[in-house]
């Protein structure tokens, strides 16, 4: 993935994220600079926090999906995969064992049984982030397709991979 354009963010703008990110993780984010980048062959909207790729602009509601009107839906910052492991987010956390990380770290969506704990206040269709309990890394980003205190359980998916450790913007490089 190579950069094609880069932009510094007007304050309002900025404030929008901290607010977004303060408000849906208990993250805040200190930082000095913030670039918003646009990438030569990928679709994803990246922010540059003090030069690394921490945020990105996700669908707020699940992806691809569009309202009665037929306009696609706002998008809505959140912490890249680097960004989690950065700023520890406190809310909207998923917790899975050692037996799902394999998994999750190749991008597959997770499961049910390999879920150890999830946040109470996770409603689906939120953007949540998902972290390894041994040594409490993240390893995705994703989007809840059930309640939190649904989660844990014997079967089924119950959050849709939308970024993860390794994928092109895990690797991006600036």
């Amino acid at each position: 993935m190579e950069i094609k354009s880069r932009h510094h963010l007007r304050s309002d703008a900025i404030d929008e994220i901290r607010d977004a990110l303060a408000s849906n993780l208990g993250v805040e984010l200190d930082a000095d600079s913030f670039e918003k980048i646009e990438l030569e062959d990928d679709d994803w909207e990246v922010v540059l926090v003090d030069g690394e790729p921490l945020v990105l602009y996700l669908d707020s509601e699940a992806q691809g999906a569009s309202d009665p009107s037929g306009e696609a839906t706002e998008k809505e910052p959140f912490l890249t995969v680097k960004g989690a492991n950065e700023y520890p987010p406190q809310k909207h956390v998923v917790t899975v064992d050692a037996g799902a990380i394999q998994f999750v770290s190749d991008g597959a969506d997770v499961m049910r049984p390999g879920i150890v704990e999830a946040d109470e206040d996770i409603a689906e269709g939120d953007l949540v982030v998902i972290n390894e309990e041994g040594h409490g890394k993240f390893l995705a980003v994703g989007r809840a397709l059930t309640d939190g205190d649904d989660m844990v359980g014997s079967e089924g998916r119950v959050v849709e991979s939308l970024h993860h450790v390794g994928d092109d913007l895990f690797d991006l490089s600036v």
